[in-house]
């Protein structure tokens, strides 16, 4: 009997509890609707569908504390408040200059019918291409302060399918390549990770405005159910906050297909803080920069002192004059510093953010620059010894603006775990790049960079959550396997920029380095790109500050080429994706701000591709010179032909298709020359 009683005990308990939607909303064009619902042990649940299709099954809400009861069950609802907004605001630079915020807003409150009686608060905001949901936490009885261990937040997409996603907690950060295995394969991935379900819908999940909070991952623990997996920190709880804060939102988009999800990456954007620096026209300046960089990643020049020190007067003084020779604005200096010699990987301790090394001549440098009309880019790494970083901000930035120095970028090159904290009571402590301590430096950067009216280019950094909003001088930031990785063993396959588009690029701009026409690495090695797919990343891969990373001597080699990295912007006054699949080929076109002018990037994976694109972005009743760079008959990245280019013009206007033939591992690049346009943008 006994044995009986057993058995049906664990079979109720292996039933689903019984659930009530207690709140719904949908998006304002009615496709998109998220429920709300509670079961029979009060546990709290969201689902989301789109266009009567399931793409999120129930998922669980709620969190586990360090020093307290989870927060998961015994809840009631009490209320549910329902709003909408449309309004427009403008970037001050971006991929778009307006952009149109048209949300539903749902408020659901919940409280614990029992125990402690805690409240929480959820709040979603439902697009017609995503949704966005965060948590609030009152101060209250019973919760005066969050000691988080991790949020129990679940995703459980409703089909299986393909995931494109690449891997958290490995010790190279967040530089790997991204997987494509099916849904219900995935380990546990970093944001942005992406999906396309069965039935074809692509999702992509995601975080805005990661603030004072640990970074967000995903854990697969059953089937195609995934769970919020918190970057821990040097403590035990992996967020501690005094209770009255909410959480980052949590965002999933959802579209038909790939290029649907980058459209629907604005809702990153409209979930953060607007503009809290005011009118920054006078000092952020998006452009193009050369760089004493190239030489260093192929061995040719050192960072360190010595008789191949790349960042010598000398050296310095050569790319000024070829930046100004070609209107690009900036020059990037790395190795310029004291600190670089010896062993600094993980142990940056010796750094000097305003001490040059004896053979820079930080002085005449910048008279020299400001004469030809360029600005020198700085460089701050810090080793991953971010404490010592800290107590020479305002020198560092003091530093870069006394030297006319508008954009810092900076570095935190150790391994995953392994930044070094130290506290003022002289205690030691290792951090991850994403964990609250360092989402919280990060911060502290960007504030007072902006103090002194200087913008950051982060590498080695937090992922991109659409800050850029609330702080436009953070610019740019790494955060992935760019161009250097190509002058290495182990090199980006040809389908890397594909996949990055529609994952990686959907957080916010990249950092990628690209215009190596050389396409050669280190030892010589042979990039496995085609000419034409160089030129098509300046499109494809959008930041608001680009190098062009080959050395002079390069781009002398290749004039023709260069002309189009001469010619195209990095400040877009609209952006269009025409067509694309995840991992395999895209095609964008973006507007140069303040310029009739289009620009067209297209670029694909190891496989060559025809597609078909109709230039219905053009102005009506205009003829455009379509300048074409495009893959040559016998381009093929495996071979010698992989510098074969076509260079040619021809009349377009709107209506009119092209054909895009894509060598293997290669791309075409287009500008659309509007008549009467002289501008070149920078």
């Amino acid at each position: 009997m006994m044995r009986m009683f057993a058995s049906l005990l664990a079979l109720v308990a292996a039933q689903p509890a019984l659930a009530e939607v207690v709140a719904t909303a949908a998006s304002p064009d009615k496709a998109i609707t998220v429920a709300v619902s509670i079961d029979n042990d009060g546990r709290a649940t969201y689902a989301v569908t789109r266009k009567g299709k399931p793409v999120i099954a129930d998922s669980a809400l709620g969190f586990l504390f360090t020093d307290a009861p989870k927060l998961d069950r015994h809840f009631a609802l009490v209320d549910a408040r329902t709003t909408s907004a449309d309004t427009s605001w403008t970037q001050p630079f971006g991929e778009w200059q307006t952009i149109r915020d048209r949300h539903t807003q749902l408020v659901v409150r919940l409280k614990e019918k029992d125990h402690d009686r805690r409240e929480m608060q959820v709040t979603f905001r439902i697009f017609d291409d995503g949704v966005g949901f965060r948590y609030t936490l009152p101060d209250q009885p019973g919760l005066h302060h969050a000691n988080i261990a991790d949020e129990l937040t679940e995703f459980a997409l409703a089909e299986d399918g393909t995931a494109w996603w690449k891997p958290a907690y490995g010790w190279n950060r967040e530089e790997y390549l991204y997987e494509a295995t099916p849904i219900s394969a995935v380990g546990t991935a970093q944001t942005v990770a992406t999906f396309r379900l069965a039935g074809g819908t692509h999702v992509a999940i995601h975080e805005a405005a990661l603030v004072d909070y640990a970074a967000m991952n995903l854990q697969r623990f059953q089937g195609t159910r995934f769970k919020a997996n918190l970057t821990p920190g040097s403590g035990v709880p992996k967020v501690s906050r005094d209770a009255g804060f909410s959480t980052p939102w949590r965002t999933i988009a959802i579209a038909d297909d790939a290029p649907g999800l980058y459209h629907a990456s604005r809702m990153t954007l409209n979930l953060n803080e607007p503009n809290r620096l005011g009118d920054t026209s006078s000092w952020i300046r998006p452009g193009k920069f050369v760089g004493v960089w190239w030489n260093m990643i192929t061995g040719k020049w050192t960072w360190s002192r010595g008789p191949r020190h790349g960042a010598t007067t000398a050296n310095v003084k050569r790319y000024i004059d070829f930046a100004a020779a070609n209107s690009i604005p900036g020059v990037l200096v790395e190795g310029w510093n004291v600190g670089w010699d010896g062993d600094w990987f993980g142990n940056g301790k010796d750094m000097q953010f305003d001490q040059p090394t004896e053979d820079f001549d930080a002085a005449e440098l910048q008279r020299y620059a400001k004469s030809k009309g360029v600005y020198l880019i700085g460089h701050n790494e810090t080793g991953g010894s971010a404490s010592h970083y800290d107590a020479q901000l305002d020198r560092a930035f003091k530093y870069a603006q006394d030297h006319g120095i508008p954009v810092v970028k900076t570095g935190y090159v150790t391994d995953a775990g392994q930044i070094e904290r130290t506290d003022p009571d002289g205690s030691q402590h290792r951090e991850w790049h994403e964990g609250q301590w360092m989402v919280n430096h990060y911060a502290r950067v960007v504030e007072t960079a902006a103090k002194y009216h200087v913008s950051i280019d982060s590498h080695e950094p937090v992922k991109d959550t659409g800050l850029r909003r609330t702080w436009p001088n953070w610019v740019a930031r790494e955060g992935g396997r760019g161009m250097e990785y190509m002058s290495w063993a182990g090199k980006n396959p040809p389908n890397h920029e594909a996949n990055m588009v529609f994952t990686q690029l959907l957080g916010g701009p990249m950092d990628f380095t690209p215009g190596i026409v050389s396409l050669k690495g280190n030892a010589g090695s042979d990039i496995p790109s085609t000419l034409a797919k160089q030129l098509a990343n300046y499109v494809v891969i959008y930041s608001p500050v680009v190098m062009v990373a080959d050395t002079p001597e390069a781009y002398a080699r290749y004039p023709g080429a260069f002309r189009f990295i001469r010619d195209v912007p990095t400040d877009w006054s609209e952006t269009r994706v025409l067509n694309g699949e995840v991992g395999h080929y895209v095609t964008i076109v973006r507007k140069a701000r303040g310029s009739d002018d289009w620009f067209l990037g297209s670029v694909g994976d190891e496989q060559a591709r025809t597609t078909t694109v109709r230039l219905d972005f053009l102005d009506p009743g205009k003829t455009y010179t379509a300048q074409i760079y495009r893959d040559g008959p016998n381009a093929d990245y495996r071979t010698a032909d992989r510098h074969a280019i076509t260079i040619e013009s021809k009349p377009v206007r709107r209506g009119d298709t092209l054909t895009l033939a894509l060598a293997p591992g290669g791309g075409q690049a287009i500008r659309f020359v509007a008549p009467g346009s002289g501008t070149r943008a920078k």
